[in-house]
């Protein structure tokens, strides 16, 4: 039987296109790490960023890496310390806008570095974990009792701040521009590729939210290109009470601190200040 050119012409175009999906797949795969995180490797010091109040603050994880996070301690005994969490590009010098009100305001502030930003190691999910966890226990054991801390994530840093509200009974939790899980938000960018079958780090925040027992404040523009609002919708429908959510208009994944939402969080953290942690502390 004689193939007709023109099917033969489809049939080559065809193999063609199943051929290139296979290969960026399997690519993407490979290097999904490299898509994920976009750390500046170069180490800074706070002042080099107008931070001249922080002091390095070295942690050693459990598995043996030796960390600088940034710290600067609360002006009064009776303010809290916020655990900043940052996402998953820069570095903490880039944050010194979004810090610089709550120093003001005589909170104090923790800058957790990562593995891999600016310190040894290569960022991925279980790591950035144990990076939190050394970074609060050190906190811990200069002697800031977990009702004197929140813990503030943005972006990827969102998931980071939901495993440790599981595990430290902090005094509230703030989430910018979070999401449910890593899977969705990769599915919503790569919405034919099988991102679900393939995701080494998951950051599955919505599995955990129920386990957080905290006032939560969660801030999301609605307008977010990265991680589309709706995820962080449905992550605060399944979050417990209390809750506070403002879903700004016309706000993207970047620009969210250019619509006053520092009053909100400034508001939100000062009636802890003057409620939980104060019947919390000895």
């Amino acid at each position: 039987m004689t193939i007709n050119p023109f099917f033969h012409r489809v049939l080559g175009w065809l193999g063609t296109l199943i051929m290139a999906y296979c290969i960026f797949v399997i690519a993407l795969g490979l290097l999904q790490r490299q898509f994920m995180y976009f750390p500046d490797t170069a180490q800074f010091d706070p002042a080099e960023w107008a931070l001249k109040e922080f002091e390095l603050f070295p942690v050693t994880t459990d598995d043996g890496l030796e960390l600088r996070s940034w710290y600067v301690s609360p002006a009064a005994a009776d303010k809290i310390t916020i655990v900043f969490f940052q996402g998953n590009a820069g570095h903490l010098g880039f944050r010194n806008y979004k810090i610089r009100p709550w120093i003001d305001a005589g909170y104090g502030v923790l800058l957790v570095g990562y593995r891999g930003y600016g310190n040894p190691g290569e960022p991925e999910e279980q790591g950035l974990y144990k990076d939190a966890r050394a970074a609060i226990d050190a906190l811990i054991v200069r002697g800031t009792p977990e009702a004197g801390l929140v813990f503030y994530g943005e972006s990827l840093g969102t998931a980071v701040a939901v495993e440790m509200a599981t595990k430290y009974r902090a005094s509230a939790l703030i989430l910018e521009a979070p999401f449910t899980s890593m899977v969705d938000v990769g599915a919503y960018h790569y919405p034919m590729v099988p991102v679900r079958y393939m995701t080494k780090d998951v950051y599955d925040s919505l599995s955990k939210i129920t386990d957080v027992h905290m006032p939560i404040l969660l801030l999301h523009g609605e307008a977010d290109e990265i991680v589309p609002v709706r995820l962080g919708r449905k992550l605060f429908a399944a979050a417990n009470e209390p809750k506070q959510a403002e879903f700004i208009p016309e706000v993207g994944h970047n620009d969210i601190y250019d619509f006053k939402v520092q009053q909100i969080i400034l508001r939100f953290i000062g009636n802890l200040s003057t409620s939980a942690l104060m019947e919390k502390t000895p």
